[in-house]
C-alpha cells in the first residue's frame, strides 16, 4: 500500500466557474490533487479575457481542466483555456468533461441534418499535445458509446460511469433484495445492463399510436418491487413520467430514478418535485450526478432529488 501511495502522481486541477463546488470536492477527496483558479474576466464587448495564474508554475506537472458546457455561451472560454493549458510545458493534460453535451445528436436521420456531437467530438480532438503526449478526455455516460470513434489520434478519450455510484446507493437502502432496475427503452437496455445484470430488469419501450408514442411494458414483472429506472440522461423528463405510471400500473411498489446528467432544462426538474398537499408521491427517489452543476444548485434539498457525487470517481481517474 505504501509503495502504491508514493507511485501516485500530483495532479494541479483547474476548473471554471460553475465547477468550483465539484473541483472542491475532488481535491478534498485526494492529497494528490491541488487546485489552481483562472481569472474569468471579460473584455467591454463580451469576449473573454483570460488568466491562467501560476503559469510559470505548472511547467513539468500533470495538469488537469474540469469543464463543463453548459450552453454555447460558455464553451468558448472554456476552450480557450483548454488549448493553452497543454502549451505550457506541462507533463500532462487531462480534460474532466462530466457531461458531453451534445452526445445525443450522434446521428443524421434525413441529409441536413447535423450531428453536433462530431463536430464537438472533432473540436477536442485538435487540442495541442502535451509534452507528455495526446490529451485524456474523460467522459462519463456518454449517450452512445460508439462515439468513441468520433475523437482523433491527438486525444484519449475515457469513458467513465456513475452506475457503480448508484449501486453503492442501492445497497444501502431498505430491503435491497427487492429492488427492481427499469430501463425505459432498448438503448437504455443496451448501455447498462451488463452494469447492473446482478438485478432483475424490466424493460419498456414506446409503441406509435397515432400521432402519439405510447410507453408500454415489454418483458419484465415489477408487481411488489421498489423499481429503479435507469438512463444516461434526463431533459423534459416526461419519458421517465410515462414510464412511471406504467410500472405503478403493473404493481410496482416505489418507484424511483437514476440518471447521470441531470440536464433540465426550463426547469424540467419541477414536474417531479414532492407536493406538500399529501398527493401520492409518483417518485420515492430521484438521483443524479454532479455532472451538470446548474441543475444541482437549482434542485438542492428538494424532494424527491438526492445528489450523487463524481468527486471520487474523477479523482480515481485522474490517476489513470
Amino acid at each position: 500500500m505504501e509503495n502504491g501511495a508514493l507511485t501516485k502522481k500530483q495532479v494541479l486541477l483547474y476548473y471554471c466557474v460553475e465547477m468550483e463546488d465539484l473541483a472542491r470536492k475532488i481535491a478534498s477527496d485526494s492529497d494528490c490533487i491541488h487546485l489552481h483558479s483562472i481569472n474569468w474576466r471579460s473584455f467591454d464587448d463580451g469576449f473573454p479575457n483570460l488568466f491562467i495564474n501560476n503559469a510559470h508554475n505548472i511547467r513539468g506537472q500533470h495538469v488537469a481542466f474540469l469543464a463543463s458546457f453548459s450552453s454555447p455561451t460558455v464553451i468558448f472560454e472554456q476552450l480557450s483555456v483548454i488549448f493553452a493549458l497543454p502549451r505550457l510545458f506541462v507533463a500532462s493534460f487531462t480534460l474532466v468533461l462530466p457531461f458531453f453535451p451534445t452526445g445525443s445528436f450522434e446521428r443524421m436521420e434525413e441529409e441536413g441534418d447535423v450531428a453536433t456531437a462530431f463536430t464537438m467530438a472533432r473540436i477536442l480532438s485538435n487540442i495541442p499535445i502535451s509534452r507528455g503526449g495526446p490529451t485524456s478526455v474523460v467522459i462519463y455516460d456518454i449517450h452512445a458509446l460508439q462515439e468513441r470513434f468520433y475523437f482523433g489520434d491527438h486525444v484519449l478519450p475515457l469513458f467513465e460511469t456513475g452506475i457503480p455510484l448508484l449501486k453503492q446507493r442501492l445497497q444501502q437502502l431498505p430491503q435491497s433484495e427487492k429492488i427492481v432496475i427499469a430501463f425505459p427503452d432498448d438503448g437504455a437496455w443496451k448501455r447498462f445492463y451488463k452494469q447492473l445484470g446482478h438485478y432483475p430488469a424490466v424493460i419498456c419501450t414506446k409503441v406509435r399510436e397515432g400521432d402519439k408514442r405510447i410507453v408500454r411494458l415489454k418483458e419484465g414483472n415489477p408487481a411488489g418491487c421498489h423499481v429503479v429506472i435507469v438512463d444516461d440522461l434526463v431533459q423534459s423528463g416526461g419519458t421517465l413520467i410515462e414510464c412511471q405510471k406504467v410500472l405503478a400500473a403493473h404493481g410496482a411498489a416505489k418507484v424511483s430514478a437514476y440518471v447521470t446528467h441531470g440536464v433540465f432544462p426550463k426547469r424540467s426538474w419541477e414536474r417531479f418535485m414532492h407536493k406538500n398537499d399529501g398527493s401520492e408521491k409518483a417518485f420515492t427517489y430521484f438521483w443524479i450526478t454532479d455532472s451538470c452543476p446548474l441543475t444541482v444548485k437549482a434542485i438542492a434539498n428538494k424532494a424527491p432529488f438526492e445528489v450523487i457525487s463524481l468527486a471520487g470517481s474523477i479523482a480515481d481517474a485522474l490517476q489513470t
